[in-house]
């Protein structure tokens, strides 16, 4: 009798291993232990949308998920991994996540879930560490944070992105990890949004799209059962309505607090962003969308590197009329070949004015055009007044005033100016933006402790060279107008005084007023005079 209820009960031990086996979702619901924040230790009975989940994980080797918090979606990872290694040898399984403690919570899930296995269902561990697990049948789970080497060299069976919106280095880990996933291994990137235009964001926009292999999953925080509208209004109240938004609905575009209003930025790349007509330098890092027009005026602005290594020079071209952007660099030039390259390119474009940020090692990059003479450099004043730029240019005037300096200074008291002074440009659609560099860059640029600056892990070059050319373009152009309004008011005085007319041949005045000015337009609404473009 004893036999054979021994017997029985290997072949029903037997019967039920097969079905974990053969169900990820079985071996979850019937053997996994988890650690539920408010009920305790308990069994990690699955919902109808992790039931759902895991059955695309089965179907489709790369998987992206936009979620709400709190919905168990790394809790589900972590089963999913552990049935993949008890049930298979020689799976090597990687979480990657943006800090290490982060990475660990995930392999801690995995380790606390086999712990409490029955014993017949356990293959046994050959190495138990805080950031890894490895079993004698060859498969392992191991977890690190976020670095540009992360996941390198490895051939994985499965990579999991945790919180993949917020992990520094993600687009070169993602270039790494594709090589070693070609041989058959699987992906699960998941995270809550953090903003548009990080890598998060556009793996997801390119997935829904149908162009990046991924398969889409997006929870909303109705898809839990326990959640209603009380639910959903108490997270406004602890949250905020942004952050809400963001970490409820799985909403990009109230997420990240993007500077430019990322629903204008979508226009931009819907409506206006297109591929230059010639990308040209060695590095294919010019691109030009018109050829200089000897009618036109232009703007050519520079950021120059800091030369770190971490960041690019950046240059702006500009018709200063139409304010559309004709040509962009980003690139990574020598200070003194990133001269040269901005003396031909100003001087291609009609001996543009050029303007050239002074900070850090800008002033190598300055001091190569002031040596060859480029005969239109931009110098400010450290008041920030702007002056006629042939009298600027003229030795005279730079040895008299000390206070004159050439290019322009991104200071305290600039940089939030300049940064204004790109958003209502941008936001009233004042610009025609053709790079989709350009967009890319704006769409990371968020408030950060109150300050605009690239989302960690991005570059705002473009952006400062963008900001730059629409403040001096608006802000040279109006305190030229200012001046030519004073000298035109003194001229009026001293006629009146003097009991003269003039008539249309004098130049200056036609019926009580200035005769128009053949290099004025319309600019925002106001007439501004351009002569000081000219060169």
């Amino acid at each position: 009798m004893v036999d054979k209820m021994n017997q029985n009960l290997k072949t029903a031990i037997k019967r039920e291993y097969v079905k974990c086996v053969e169900s990820p979702q079985h071996f979850m619901r019937k053997y996994c232990t988890i650690q539920h924040p408010k009920r305790g230790k308990m069994k990690f009975d699955l919902y109808d949308y992790q039931d759902d989940m895991v059955n695309q994980f089965k179907s489709h080797r790369y998987n992206i998920i936009l979620k709400s918090r709190q919905l168990g979606i790394s809790t589900l990872s972590a089963g999913y991994s552990l049935w993949m290694m008890l049930f298979n040898a020689d799976k090597n399984i990687l979480v990657i996540a943006k800090d290490k403690d982060t990475a660990k919570n995930l392999v801690t899930k995995v380790r606390v879930m086999y712990h409490n296995l029955p014993q017949w269902l356990k293959t046994k561990l050959d190495e138990d560490n805080k950031l890894s697990l490895r079993f004698v049948n060859g498969s392992q789970i191991k977890a690190v944070a976020a670095t540009q080497e992360a996941g390198r060299s490895e051939a994985l069976s499965l990579l999991v992105l945790d919180e993949a919106a917020f992990i520094e280095h993600a687009e070169s880990i993602w270039t790494a990890a594709q090589q070693t996933l070609a041989t058959g291994g699987d992906c699960i990137t998941l995270s809550t949004p953090n903003g548009v235009g990080n890598w998060f964001h556009r793996q997801w926009v390119e997935a829904v799209d149908g162009v990046n292999g991924f398969n889409t999953i997006k929870l909303h925080w109705t898809v839990h059962p326990e959640r209603d509208e009380v639910w959903r209004k108490d997270q406004d109240r602890v949250l905020g309505p942004s952050q809400a938004a963001q970490e409820c609905d799985a909403d990009f575009l109230t997420s990240g607090q993007s500077v430019v209003d990322p629903q204008i930025l979508q226009w931009y790349k819907e409506n206006q962003v297109k591929e230059p007509v010639e990308k040209s330098g060695f590095d294919r890092n010019l691109w030009i969308w018109e050829y200089p027009n000897y009618s036109k005026d232009y703007i050519v602005v520079a950021d120059v590197a800091r030369g770190d290594g971490t960041d690019f020079s950046a240059t702006q071209v500009f018709d200063v009329e139409s304010m559309t952007q004709v040509a962009e660099y980003k690139g990574q030039l020598g200070t003194t070949d990133y001269g040269n390259f901005l003396i031909e390119l100003a001087t291609k474009y009609n001996d543009a004015l050029l303007v050239v940020e002074n900070n850090n090692i800008g002033w190598a990059t300055l001091q190569t055009i002031i040596d060859r003479g480029y005969p239109n450099l931009f110098y400010m004043s450290k008041d920030l007044q702007v002056v006629d730029v042939e009298h600027q240019m003229s030795n005279k005037y730079r040895t008299q005033d000390k206070n004159m300096v050439p290019g322009f200074s991104t200071t305290l008291k600039t940089r939030p100016l300049i940064i204004a002074k790109m958003e209502e440009y941008t936001r009233e659609k004042m610009v025609n933006l053709n790079s989709a560099r350009l967009i890319e860059e704006l769409f990371v640029f968020i408030y950060h402790n109150s300050k605009p600056e690239a989302m960690k892990g991005y570059n705002d070059d473009v952006v400062m060279s963008y900001s730059i050319a629409l403040w001096v373009r608006d802000t040279a152009l109006r305190i030229k107008k200012e001046k030519d309004n004073h000298q035109w008011a003194m001229m009026d005085t001293m006629l009146n005084m003097n009991g003269n007319t003039s008539d249309e041949s004098s130049g200056f005045m036609s019926n009580n007023a200035p005769k128009k000015n053949p290099y004025e337009m319309d600019i925002g609404g106001e007439k501004e005079d351009l002569n000081w473009l000219l060169g």
